[in-house]
């Protein structure tokens, strides 16, 4: 999963939790991911640009601890 800006994506389907770890080490988890976003993130040619687009300030999410 080359990115230069997100090191590793995890998702729970049964709770539509979508965790992401960023290349700097934090890591944040959304809420209320529908799996098609999760695929399509996973899919995109661009993971920053995808999760800028499609992501980012569209669920509700929180700061995980390092």
């Amino acid at each position: 999963m080359p990115s230069t800006a997100i090191r590793a994506i995890d998702y729970d389907e049964t709770s539509r939790r979508l965790r992401v770890r960023f290349v700097s080490g934090q890591r944040y988890e959304y809420v209320g991911v529908p799996p098609t976003v999760h695929r399509s993130f996973v899919e995109a040619g661009s993971k920053g640009r995808f999760f800028q687009a499609e992501i980012r300030d569209r669920y509700p999410y929180r700061r995980l601890d390092s």
